[in-house]
């Protein structure tokens, strides 16, 4: 089934005095005819709080919540990879049993939310089951996991995430791990990148069909993994940092080894990795992005925090970059290494927001500013979903040839 093309046009809809009628209109045909797909997408935080359901158009603007399915189709957003996130604690024996607890109950509300809406959505696993569902016009939800914490100290964890989709892990999040350093521990590196157990981890990865995915890794982590890998990794979420200087961000050189590798560097766009920020506005919005992540706060609660958002997004509003600045990061990336190594993952109910795209709803503003820079469809087809699709293959492809 086709995406509805006078839907699709509404997210450009705000530029309109700006962007000339056939720059918008070949944008939203262009946008209607690809692949879309995001790699990174927060949502499960919000599902597995009471009272959210993602089969329910909510409004950014009342809730702050960025993703459910009306507005991934009415943004035409193809498919989406749902994280299994988990912010990292101790590591000891019972709290890494807790957290394996904790990650199989997001990956069963994940499939549930699937299984209760099977017109809407399915669960996809290949490249083939992703268009599959693309042809029918349902949305493909992918899985993946954000910090290798789950896996705990035992590799046949990774066959069972695997049994229930899992295709991609994030080594590691803000703080070093069992598997790897992270680039942002305040106790700097453990292991000066993987650790043996680590080493384990990517072999078996590799092994299964899983992609590597170092976002939030250290730069010695990232080495250690294209040193080990035998297939292409991925950068689910991560940015440049030589527009942004961030140890989130990858330096041109990394991006560079990346390319040759295969891989490919996905753009994030929570602001603080799009554009620096001031230090002042830096402290409040981590601040708060922590408070709303937790999954025990009332709606009183939420919404206090909520209002803060607000008026520190409007605090700081001639700060925020804009959907131009998070392109930025995608043209500076083909500079580089050509069109084939970059793609999309905003890191939506996770930070991620510029000006011009509030939500899922929004994202034809990105193909809009695309088009508007001169990309063919050829290449707007590979930012959104190609390049990450041929990661995909590569990794199955690989794996099959293993067993």
């Amino acid at each position: 089934m086709k995406k509805i093309l006078l839907l699709l046009a509404i997210p450009f809809l705000s530029q309109a005095q700006t962007v000339p009628d056939n720059i918008a209109a070949r944008a939203a045909a262009i946008h209607n005819k690809a692949f879309t797909i995001d790699t990174h997408a927060d949502v499960p935080i919000n599902m597995m709080k009471e009272g959210f359901d993602i089969a329910v158009e909510h409004d950014y603007e009342k809730d702050g919540s960025q993703i459910d399915f009306p507005r991934m189709k009415k943004g035409g957003m193809d498919a989406m990879f749902f994280a299994v996130y988990l912010g990292q604690g101790k590591r000891t024996r019972e709290a890494n049993a807790e957290a394996k607890r904790k990650a199989l109950a997001i990956f069963d509300k994940i499939h549930e939310a699937v299984r209760l809406n099977p017109e809407v959505a399915g669960i996809a696993t290949t490249s083939k089951e992703g268009y599959k569902l693309h042809k029918e016009g349902k949305r493909a939800i992918f899985i993946g996991m954000e910090n290798g914490w789950p896996v705990s100290d035992d590799l046949k964890n990774l066959k069972q995430y695997y049994d229930l989709g899992l295709r991609y892990i994030t080594l590691s999040h803000s703080l070093n791990n069992d598997i790897c350093d992270s680039s942002t521990d305040p106790d700097g590196p453990e292991f000066n990148g993987l650790s043996p157990f680590g080493e384990q981890v990517v072999k078996e990865m590799n092994r299964l069909g899983i992609m590597v995915d170092i976002s939030h890794v250290s730069d010695s982590t990232f080495y250690d993994v294209i040193g080990l890998t035998k297939v292409p990794v991925i950068a689910s979420h991560s940015s440049c940092r030589a527009l942004c200087d961030v140890p989130r961000n990858m330096t041109d050189e990394m991006i560079k080894v990346l390319a040759k590798n295969g891989g490919v560097i996905q753009i994030n766009f929570v602001p603080g990795f799009v554009k620096k920020p001031s230090q002042d506005q830096e402290i409040s919005m981590k601040t708060l992005r922590m408070k709303l992540r937790q999954t025990d706060l009332s709606e009183e609660e939420k919404k206090v925090l909520r209002d803060e958002m607000k008026a520190n997004n409007k605090k700081y509003e001639k700060d925020l970059p804009t959907v131009s600045d998070a392109v930025d990061h995608i043209e500076h990336v083909i500079k580089l290494t050509g069109v084939d190594h970059v793609g999309i993952g905003m890191d939506l109910d996770g930070g991620g927001k510029v000006i011009g795209l509030n939500d899922v709803s929004q994202i034809g503003a990105i193909t809009q500013e695309l088009v508007r820079r001169g990309y063919s469809e050829k290449d707007i087809t590979k930012i959104w979903g190609g390049n990450i699709m041929r990661v995909l293959d590569a990794v199955e492809k690989h794996a099959s040839a293993s067993r």
